[in-house]
């Protein structure tokens, strides 16, 4: 008889561990979590109404830079690589392009992520705003 002792999910594997009849126990199987990232479940339609918060200094248009550069192509792109824009040496410094994880980690806190960055946004702490804002902006015409 199988006796389940514990169940984790570390590192990205979930792991099962079971005691036999003779009281040892055996790792029975490590298996990739399987979990979505944020983007994949994320609503572009959700994204356009949190990016409210965005669009004040914020646009999708391209060409169209406000306070803050547009965000068109935003995922993918080279930061400060809007041209026209007056970025802040520490964003010029930014060598990671804006992959949805870079991107949600930049969203959760932009100050810590790139400190001395221009932007005074203080984050958005859910991540699924963050992934829905990302959705957004991979294809802002998908929103409704």
């Amino acid at each position: 008889m199988l006796k389940l002792l514990s169940r984790r999910v570390a590192a990205g594997a979930a792991m099962v561990a079971v005691s036999g009849m003779m009281g040892g126990a055996v790792l029975v199987g490590a298996a990739p979590a399987i979990a979505a990232p944020p983007q994949a479940a994320a609503d572009a339609t959700r994204g356009k109404v949190v990016f409210a918060k965005c669009a004040i200094c914020h646009a999708v248009e391209p060409g169209k830079n406000k306070l803050g550069p547009t965000l068109a192509g935003a995922v993918g792109r080279k930061p400060a690589s809007v041209p026209g824009f007056n970025y802040s040496p520490a964003m010029k410094a930014n060598a990671k392009p804006w992959t949805p994880t870079q991107l949600d980690l930049y969203l959760t806190n932009p100050r810590q992520t790139v400190p001395g960055t221009k932007m005074i946004f203080a984050g958005l702490p859910q991540p699924a705003d963050r992934a829905a804002v990302i959705a957004y902006l991979s294809n802002p015409a998908a929103a409704k």
